[in-house]
């Protein structure tokens, strides 16, 4: 599943189709596609994993889903599930959701949650990491009204990178390592958007699909685990698994 920074590529190439109207729609989605025929883009913009097409009374929400993908000015073999032509262009969406919001965007998304927004507010995301002291890290990571955009290999990189094991309860973290665990998180972000526009993103990775720590040598553990059931790529001895086994039994 593409995460945020794909998304903001996304974003940032199909930016040349904000101020244009639309032309032309086909596709196989199931959308009232004759609302779009006509209407001009007011702006197109993202929020975590979300791509958004905004129209002067209403917007496009596309996700992408597990396989997902997109093409500007050119197309693929298989049928689009939205296809969008411009003056300038078209736009043409894949293996996608596509659904209508009839309500203003500023009701649907809180732009401070996004990881990448220039509004993002990393003392809100603490106060929700505050008030959910149950959670296990690994599923707090996932959760997009704290860090809208990270998928799991946010989540296995940044807990990586601040030592933290993945079964870690909220709760039993130190103030100075919930701190780092949200500073951390905006800063893979950007990390990941340079990197994914180098072409190099794998590269980077110290945990996530590895097998072997680079810090300890050691075999990587592999786990799904916490409520989300993603599979974690973890180093036993160099990430801390803070609290109690109470705190994460069952887990």
């Amino acid at each position: 599943m593409p995460e945020g920074p794909s998304i903001a590529i996304m974003r940032e190439d199909a930016a040349k189709f904000a101020g244009q109207t639309i032309q032309r729609v086909e596709g196989n989605s199931k959308i009232d596609q004759n609302r779009l025929l006509g209407q001009t883009v007011v702006a197109v913009r993202s929020w975590g994993k979300h791509f958004l097409i905004e129209l002067p009374d209403f917007s496009v929400r596309v996700h992408l889903l597990l396989f997902g993908s997109y093409r500007i000015d050119e197309r693929k073999d298989s049928p689009p599930r939205l296809s969008l032509g411009f003056a300038n262009g078209e736009l043409n969406l894949y293996a996608c959701s596509v659904t209508i919001i009839d309500e203003p965007l500023a009701l649907h998304y809180d732009w401070s949650e996004d990881t990448l927004s220039d509004e993002w507010d990393a003392a809100a995301a603490r106060r929700k990491l505050r008030a959910m002291p149950e959670t296990l890290v690994c599923d707090a990571l996932l959760d997009q009204k704290v860090f809208a955009g990270a998928g799991n290999i946010f989540k296995n990189e940044v807990l990586f990178r601040i030592r933290v094991h993945p079964l870690s309860p909220l709760g039993a973290l130190p103030a100075a390592k919930l701190r780092e665990l949200v500073e951390q998180t905006r800063q893979y972000a950007f990390d990941f958007l340079a990197w994914k526009k180098a072409f190099e993103l794998k590269k980077h990775w110290q945990a996530h699909r590895q097998r072997t720590c680079p810090r300890c040598a050691i075999p990587l553990s592999k786990a799904k685990l916490g409520k989300t059931q993603r599979q974690s790529y973890f180093c036993e001895r160099c990430q801390k698994r803070y609290g109690t086994d109470k705190d994460t039994a069952g887990q």
